[in-house]
């Protein structure tokens, strides 16, 4: 007994099985992407705030420490910068909401704070960056949203006469007393007899 040829209802259903088959792979691996897109932001964050701390500790006249600070912050600056230029290649951009209104959608507001050239409403920062994945949502971005009222009362920043004298204002350690102001000098070693 011979089967009958397949008709065209048996190869539009097979045809539909493949089809339903392939649509699950992508949509599998478009979640696996976006998943580990999403694992990658909180690396983002924290190479932004080990550049933002490292530039505190990086200012001139901060000796050693500021050296190895400001080394510290340009190896940050350049991982951050390989890390979004990866991340802008697989389409993931920062929302960049500073000075806009927020979408509620796309934001949280976490605080608010006067301003007083900011416009009410508008982003004064992001606290955590949102990104975007293509025009999805990859992950909402917590922002700070101006008031109306003064701004927060900026230090002043001592002036300085000369490099000796900002080192002299950051000195944790007294200073040393020369041998020409102590009032008893200590006694000298005893030097060998040179041949």
């Amino acid at each position: 007994m011979t089967t009958p040829p397949p008709g065209p209802d048996d190869e539009l259903r097979k045809l539909r099985v493949r089809v339903a088959a392939l649509s699950r792979k992508r949509e599998e691996t478009a979640a696996r992407l976006t998943d580990l897109l999403a694992a990658l932001l909180p690396l983002d964050d924290l190479l932004a705030d080990t550049a933002h701390r490292s530039e505190q500790l990086g200012r001139p006249g901060a000796g050693r420490t500021g050296q190895i600070a400001a080394a510290v912050q340009q190896q940050t600056d350049a991982a951050h910068r390989m890390l979004r230029a990866e991340l802008a290649r697989h389409g993931v951009h920062p929302m960049d909401l500073v000075g806009k209104i927020p979408d509620p959608v796309e934001t949280r507001a976490t605080g608010v704070e006067p301003h007083p050239t900011a416009p009410e409403g508008t982003v004064l920062r992001e606290t955590v960056t949102g990104f975007r994945h293509g025009t999805d949502l990859l992950r909402r971005a917590d922002v700070v949203l101006a008031v109306a009222g003064p701004g927060p009362a900026e230090q002043e920043a001592p002036v300085r006469t000369s490099d000796d004298e900002a080192t002299r204002e950051r000195r944790n350690q007294p200073r040393r007393t020369s041998r020409a102001r102590r009032r008893h000098p200590l006694p000298r070693k005893a030097s060998k007899h040179r041949r």
